[in-house]
């Protein structure tokens, strides 16, 4: 049996959630509609939400 490489399982949940949080910060700049983008560098202050470690894996 082949051995779980575990670093690719991780790149993958950290390519997710980096892809997650682009759509939920577009989604939400689309209803305030900035033409100056000031509005972003107070976003990146807090830390990301976490989510379910095992949602694809089983």
């Amino acid at each position: 049996m082949a051995k779980p490489n575990y670093s690719f399982e991780k790149r993958q949940r950290e390519l997710d959630k980096k892809r997650k949080q682009e759509e939920k910060r577009l989604r939400k700049n689309d209803g305030k509609s900035e033409p100056d983008g000031s509005g972003e560098a107070a976003q990146h202050d807090s830390p990301p939400a976490a989510t379910e470690p095992n949602s694809g894996a089983q």
